[in-house]
């Protein structure tokens, strides 16, 4: 018996849609993921089954074997434990296998049954979108942000008891617990200087005009007190809104790096970072293996990227533009 549903990895910023397929198999009980998944993901195994059992639900004493589609693209993370368990719970008859067949599940399991927050929520849900989902189960706290991509259904759940009620089990509970709720982003969406409050500095605010209209970069030199830092901290005030498909990058790339706050809906405003000049290359640029953490580089990405006090002795250097503004130190 084979249980089959969908889910998303990501790889970078990208996402990928894949597919989850469970089988039970009559032989010693056994339970293995195949498909490249990384040590978190091979851990799954015993979330699910910690988790099915905290469910009120038995689990099959069988050979269950995942594999994930398709098996030569690297996955990693707990993304997929919610689809894991689905599949495998289909394919023993707990549920039906047709209504979760062209449904993605996004979710990790914790040992009490219940569905945890996720980070990247977003540029997995738009991933999910474009590939032609339609439906899509998320975390209970990720659920705002998830409704910020257009033309999809998305339904948040708090457990996998309550989930696999929704899909019919009349054996499933769900947990008795409260919801898992994501972090709370602490302030708003700081408020952007006006150009307008400089006065005088003909000449530099021609130059930011300039840049603005083109997506030019600058580089500004001078003592210290000439209003460098006043003026580069004006320049996101003149540059038009992101486009559909740019507010949906930047603000992707800030799901990513945990410092979304879904109820202020997509960025719509082009970002400012300004990463101090003792910063590390680590925290300009990012890094990481296969989920990169994005740096001040590319939480920038369709705004500026501010770097006061360069390397360069005196000099201020600004990098504008739509796409990923360019390492220019």
């Amino acid at each position: 018996m084979i249980g089959r549903t969908r889910s998303v990895v990501l790889m970078g910023l990208a996402g990928h849609l894949i597919e989850v397929e469970a089988h039970l198999a009559s032989s010693l009980p056994a339970f293995t993921i195949v498909g490249l998944p990384d040590a978190a993901l091979g851990e799954a195994r015993d979330r699910v089954r910690a988790a099915a059992a905290s469910s009120g639900l038995r689990w099959p004493a069988r050979r269950v074997t995942v594999n994930l589609t398709p098996a030569s693209l690297p996955k990693s993370g707990s993304v997929t434990d919610l689809a894991i368990a689905v599949a495998a719970l289909a394919a023993a008859g707990e549920i039906d296998d047709a209504r979760i067949a062209e449904t993605v599940h996004l979710g990790e399991l914790g040992l009490d049954g219940r569905v945890r927050p996720l980070v990247g929520t977003l540029p997995m849900v738009a991933a999910a979108a474009a590939s032609g989902a339609r439906e899509i189960v998320v975390p209970i706290g990720n659920l705002d942000e998830a409704r910020l991509v257009d033309d999809v259904r998305v339904r948040g759940v708090a457990s996998l008891g309550e989930l696999l009620r929704d899909y019919g089990s009349t054996d499933a509970s769900p947990s008795s617990l409260p919801a898992v709720l994501p972090h709370a982003i602490n302030g708003a969406r700081a408020v952007v200087p006006d150009l307008s409050d400089v006065q005088g500095q003909a000449d530099a605010r021609w130059a930011l005009e300039v840049a603005a209209a083109g997506g030019h970069h600058l580089l500004m030199t001078g003592p210290p007190g000439t209003g460098k830092t006043m003026l580069a901290e004006r320049l996101p005030g003149i540059l038009p809104d992101l486009s559909p498909q740019e507010a949906i990058a930047a603000t992707s790339v800030h799901s990513l790096a945990g410092t979304l706050d879904p109820q202020d809906g997509l960025l719509r405003r082009p970002p400012f970072e300004a990463p101090h000049h003792s910063a590390s290359a680590a925290a300009i640029v990012g890094g990481g293996a296969m989920l990169a953490r994005p740096g001040a580089i590319s939480r920038a990405h369709g705004g500026v990227l501010f770097l006061d006090e360069s390397p360069i002795p005196k000099y201020t250097l600004l990098s504008v533009g739509s796409q990923l503004v360019p390492t220019v130190l």
